[in-house]
């Protein structure tokens, strides 16, 4: 028998538990009951991943804060070892499609919010979400292209699913995104062994067909021009503070969830919701403000580990990238591979590995966890009763 089942299918309830994840993303939290599948990894494995928990546990007593920052760094690597091992639980990325059912639903919701509430205006100012972010949502959509097209054996279903996913992508007018789309699906094409055929490069272009066929023709879609803009929105100066606030405290940094007063350029718009919400007049709730800056992030997934855990946090989370990532294309699985390579592509840019999220973050740890299972040993065919 194979070391890794390709034939394991999860509980029914847990199938509808991932497709309403996107819906109400605190249900990853029974991903805690997954953690005792992490005994299951091969010893490498486990190895790095008490390293990886060390060092972000080491890196909070070095902080300014060292009691609050433990306690921080504890809960948050104790979640990140819960999505991993959830994708230890899952064992193959097919199980991860019924996330696509409910990415479908925020898709719709995002359509129907902004038309209802500010009609096609608000469509050319930026497809948004009452609770997800445009970057967020664009990176939604990315995962969902994927699901539909790396889905062998789909129905014609998949068409609309995808069509669905590629205008919600182009209407999100998200460049950090489109980056994960280019580089997730040109990994999954070089490395996904069986899996590589050009049809996976489909998505990307097509987005990039429609912004140049709509920028030629002088469409009125502002989304789809953003998408050809190669401004920085501002990200130097964020990446300036998270540097100038690393030094403070170069060797822990200064704690998780703690960066947001060091992000000048950004803490000092105060508390801010979503565009969406913001653009339809509601305000940041008053006990909510005094929370706002834990959500701010430094645009660049290695600079905002770096000015939260410091040198020390930041080598740990390094050997974990690393290592997923050469496991991947080791094991050659289309959709872990697309997720983890093109999210690393996207934390150049942006911060999409940081939990909690409204789920994104979550499915890269659970990719990880694919890809710290053992490769596949084929079954030997059977010997013919007729060998000569």
């Amino acid at each position: 028998m194979s070391s890794r089942s390709h034939t394991f299918t999860p509980p029914r309830q847990v199938s509808w538990l991932i497709a309403l994840v996107p819906v109400f993303p605190p249900l990853y939290l029974v991903a805690l009951g997954a953690l005792g599948h992490l005994r299951t990894l091969p010893l490498t494995a486990r190895y790095l991943l008490f390293f990886f928990a060390t060092t972000q546990l080491l890196a909070a007593l070095f902080t300014p804060r060292p009691l609050l920052s433990l306690g921080l760094a504890a809960a948050r690597t104790l979640l990140i070892l819960a999505m991993i091992a959830a994708g230890v639980y899952l064992r193959d990325s097919r199980n991860l499609r019924p996330l696509l059912w409910g990415q479908l639903l925020i898709f719709v919701t995002a359509w129907g919010y902004t038309l209802l509430t500010q009609g096609w205006a608000g469509i050319q100012d930026r497809l948004g979400h009452p609770y997800y972010y445009v970057v967020s949502l664009g990176l939604v959509a990315v995962v969902a292209l994927w699901i539909t097209v790396f889905w062998r054996g789909g129905g014609w279903w998949r068409w609309p699913a995808g069509g669905a996913a590629l205008v919600t992508f182009l209407a999100a007018g998200s460049r950090g995104p489109l980056l994960a789309l280019g580089v997730g699906s040109l990994a999954a094409l070089a490395l996904a062994g069986r899996g590589r055929r050009w049809w996976v490069l489909l998505p990307a272009a097509l987005v990039l067909g429609l912004a140049a066929l709509t920028s030629s023709l002088n469409l009125p879609f502002k989304p789809v021009e953003r998408l050809l803009n190669d401004q920085t929105s501002g990200r130097e100066y964020v990446w300036r503070d998270a540097v100038q606030g690393w030094q403070t405290s170069p060797l822990g940094g200064v704690g998780p969830y703690q960066g947001g007063p060091y992000l000048t350029y950004l803490f000092k718009d105060g508390c801010q919701l979503t565009p969406t919400l913001t653009r339809n007049g509601v305000a940041c709730p008053e006990n909510l403000s005094r929370w706002s800056s834990v959500w701010l992030i430094a645009h660049n997934a290695w600079l905002h580990w770096l000015l939260e855990t410091g040198i020390v946090g930041t080598l740990g989370l390094v050997a974990v990238m690393g290592y997923a990532l050469w496991r991947a294309a080791l094991l050659g699985d289309a959709l872990t591979i697309a997720v983890l390579y093109g999210f690393t592509a996207m934390n150049v840019v942006d911060v999409v590995i940081a939990l909690p999220s409204q789920h994104f973050a979550e499915l890269w740890w659970a990719a990880v966890g694919l890809s710290l299972l053992p490769r596949a040993v084929p079954e030997p065919a059977p010997a013919s009763a007729t060998a000569r």
